[in-house]
């Protein structure tokens, strides 16, 4: 282990802020010794928050109609053999439903940039999944909507919402989008999200096409600065149909790594062990709430629709239920709770 990253770590651990020239030196010459020593100061610093609970989101991937045309997502405009399917509310409350009695205290409704999404169908459904279990937290994660149509949904009972920034440097970000989607928009609407009082969440892709060390960086820096309530990063993983389909991988040490040193940096932000890092290695889930993470996503989209979901090839889900997901935990002394797991002091007034 190098002292220099030992010193490094230490620094986050005691909530200094770092440079881009010391985030980007630590990214790239930190062993296995210090991603482990980061790990085990993540697993305190997590504790001390939360204790050894894991949060429970019930996932609803409700439409993979999309208007985008990321070159590295299965959900893309132009992926034109996928078959496209949108629920009706009914649906989309029957799976709310069985997510609530299986111990979900929060709802993800997750979608595509969806054009048949109107401000007023997504605020009648949050009204109306509000009105039958009005002790559950209510995530959007619907992409880049205007200003006002983030207030209407906020008024409506909304808590939260996840808007990935995917990276921070603005070359890769042109990178990986088309010429009509541009990182300052993205980091506006992140911005508007905070400012209306939603708790706010930001991430990022970990080994996406043409990053570098010095782009993780500016990873860092930009969450050091924005402070996000929650954040969901992972590696990226290549799905056949797109542009990017025969890139190789990210790399899942690596995603543990930061999401040990995201937690030094945010004590009591909401990480989740994604999706991504569960597909990527065998015991995924497990290692990243060992390297700092306290949040987990059950996905109770109905399994009729469920693969046509395909963000990236060979998705592994974490389980639909309250039992299935706490044994994955209990081997190792972490146990999934009932309870809304909102970002300390931001309790919504709803």
């Amino acid at each position: 282990m190098s002292h220099h990253n030992q010193t490094l770590i230490n620094q986050l651990y005691r909530q200094a802020k770092l440079d881009s020239s010391a985030f980007t030196l630590l990214l790239s010459s930190a062993d296995e010794k210090d991603r482990a020593y980061a790990a085990k100061l993540a697993r305190q610093v997590a504790t001390d928050s939360f204790g050894r609970n894991i949060y429970m989101r019930g996932l609803i991937e409700f439409t993979n109609h999309c208007k985008n045309n990321c070159f590295y997502c299965g959900l893309r405009r132009d992926h034109r053999g996928l078959k496209r399917y949108r629920l009706n509310e009914h649906e989309i409350l029957n799976a709310a439903a069985v997510a609530h009695a299986a111990g979900c205290r929060t709802i993800v409704l997750q979608g595509g940039e969806d054009p048949a999404l109107t401000v007023s169908w997504v605020a009648n459904l949050i009204r109306s999944l509000k009105r039958n279990w009005p002790d559950t937290a209510i995530t959007l994660s619907l992409g880049e909507r205007s200003a006002t149509d983030y207030k209407t949904w906020f008024a409506a009972g909304a808590d939260r919402y996840l808007l990935r920034e995917e990276t921070a440097s603005p070359e890769l970000y042109n990178h990986l989008h088309p010429p009509e989607m541009t990182l300052a928009n993205r980091l506006n609407c992140l911005a508007a999200l905070k400012d209306i009082g939603y708790q706010t969440g930001a991430g990022f892709l970990v080994g996406s096409p043409s990053q570098t060390a010095e782009d993780l960086a500016a990873d860092l820096i930009f969450i050091q600065s924005f402070q996000p309530a929650m954040i969901g990063i992972g590696p990226f993983l290549p799905q056949a149909d797109t542009p990017f389909g025969r890139e190789k991988p990210g790399d899942p040490e690596l995603t543990l790594f930061l999401i040990s040193l995201l937690r030094l940096m945010l004590p009591h932000g909401l990480i989740p062990a994604t999706t991504a890092i569960g597909t990527a290695l065998p015991d995924g889930y497990q290692r990243a709430i060992l390297a700092g993470a306290n949040v987990i996503m059950p996905n109770f989209t109905p399994l009729q629709v469920r693969k046509l979901y395909s963000l990236y090839d060979h998705k592994r889900e974490a389980g639909d239920s309250a039992s299935s997901t706490d044994e994955l935990f209990r081997e190792i002394n972490y146990r999934t709770v009932i309870d809304r797991g909102d970002f300390p002091d931001h309790y919504d007034r709803h």
